[in-house]
């Protein structure tokens, strides 16, 4: 019987067994957490930095620190010439150069030359940077493609307008006139403003012609008067007391 047992409990030999069962032995595990205080968790939760919202993204603005630049020699030279060119120069024209060629440049110059004006041309940022600290700062949006410079010492309105008919790939702008800013507008009722001749002789004209009123209207008063003064010493005079009387 116990053969029996055993031939039944113990496996046959070349037969393994249907399942094994394997012991692993113990692990010591070293990584929990160690248990904080509630005090503690409180504290750290309260103290704990939270960043501010961002309002605007990133990038948005522009860097709130301004990059210093040095003015080389030539932009000072420049500068100095724009300088001297609106004191001595009554009219000072901006003038859009929309693609004329060389040629058309060469004749647009040696026109206006003959009425006394001259081109200049002058790089954009330049310009700026001598109108933004002058007086004449509003003209600064104009300098913003391909610009020239009209310049006279005297104000020939009349005649570049005159002369920039037979260029229309050259847009006028605006212009210094007498130190007064105008427009493209401006500038043409400024050419249509008589001359300083013509209004000096109407302004003589008036002056003259209200000096002879004034004194003919002061001899008419005493003349006036003495007639009115006889009058009065006729009424009063017997002979004319006498003649009523009749």
């Amino acid at each position: 019987m116990a053969a029996t047992l055993c031939g039944k409990l113990l496996p046959r030999q070349g037969w393994l067994p249907l399942t094994q069962s394997v012991r692993h032995g113990s692990k010591a595990v070293t990584r929990h957490k160690r248990p904080m205080h509630i005090i503690k968790q409180k504290l750290l939760a309260v103290t704990q930095y939270i960043p501010p919202r961002r309002v605007v993204a990133p990038g948005a603005y522009p860097s709130q620190t301004k990059k210093v630049k040095e003015e080389s020699g030539l932009e000072l030279l420049l500068k100095r010439e724009v300088k001297n060119v609106f004191q001595d120069c009554q009219m000072v024209a901006v003038v859009q150069n929309n693609a004329s060629n060389a040629e058309d440049m060469l004749i647009l110059r040696h026109r206006l030359y003959k009425h006394g004006i001259t081109v200049k041309f002058f790089p954009n940022q330049v310009m700026r940077s001598f109108l933004m600290g002058s007086n004449y700062q509003n003209m600064a949006h104009l300098f913003i493609g391909p610009n020239v410079l009209f310049v006279s010492k005297e104000p020939k309105a009349k005649e570049m307008l005159v002369t920039l008919r037979g260029s229309p790939q050259m847009v006028l702008l605006g212009a210094c006139i007498d130190g007064t800013l105008l427009s493209a507008q401006g500038v043409v009722g400024y050419s249509k403003l008589p001359s300083v001749t013509t209004i000096q002789g109407e302004i003589v004209s008036g002056l003259t012609m209200l000096t002879s009123h004034t004194a003919s209207m002061l001899q008419h008063h005493p003349h006036h008067l003495s007639a009115l003064l006889q009058q009065y010493l006729k009424e009063q005079s017997p002979e004319a007391s006498a003649e009523e009387a009749l």
